[in-house]
């Protein structure tokens, strides 16, 4: 066993659940049978002021969550949702051999569904005029353009990094890709 990994299973960092208000993601295997359930607390910034998780799992899932839940505190929802679409880096990390891939992904899924219950809270809470584009940070369409112009973006990546549009669940982007190409 990979020496972080056994670090991260045999001492496990926040495990439990977040304070509230908090949001849950969840994720499981039909592979192995694995569960994980992952609680965030988000402050009023968009940043993740606790991450806790519980889970049914290996040490790899475990390990990956002890670590992720780490790495994403202190972290802004976007910043933390973007870095972890792919969880190819950890994987990397871990040295894992392909059978064991998926346990590392149900770890960043749960994390994207943790940061999508936060996004649907706050999309509830929206009172702008403006068409919403990216309902997961609440961005509109004036906003995109407006940073768009501001700064000479011209890649979906840009944009998400300057407004967090695309960042979440990512069913935006068709449409930001639209924006840029209406502007460009």
């Amino acid at each position: 066993m990979h020496e972080l990994i056994a670090h991260h299973f045999l001492n496990p960092r926040n495990v439990g659940d977040a304070d509230e208000p908090s949001f849950t993601g969840r994720a499981g295997s039909f592979v192995c049978g694995a569960a994980v359930r992952l609680s965030i607390q988000v402050d009023e910034a968009h940043n993740i002021s606790e991450a806790k998780f519980r889970a049914a799992g290996c040490e790899v899932l475990v390990a990956s969550l002890s670590i992720l839940t780490d790495r994403i505190t202190g972290r802004s929802t976007v910043d933390a949702a973007c870095d972890w679409q792919e969880p190819e880096a950890l994987i990397s990390e871990f040295s894992l051999d392909s059978a064991k891939h998926h346990c590392v992904r149900l770890a960043t899924d749960a994390l994207l569904s943790a940061i999508r219950d936060y996004s649907n809270a706050a999309r509830d809470e929206w009172n702008g005029d403006d068409a919403l584009i990216c309902t997961c940070f609440f961005v509109s369409e004036q906003a995109i353009h407006r940073e768009i112009k501001t700064r000479g973006l011209t890649t979906v990546r840009e944009v998400t990094a300057a407004c967090n549009a695309g960042g979440g669940c990512g069913s935006c982007q068709p449409l930001i890709v639209e924006i840029l190409e209406g502007i460009g």
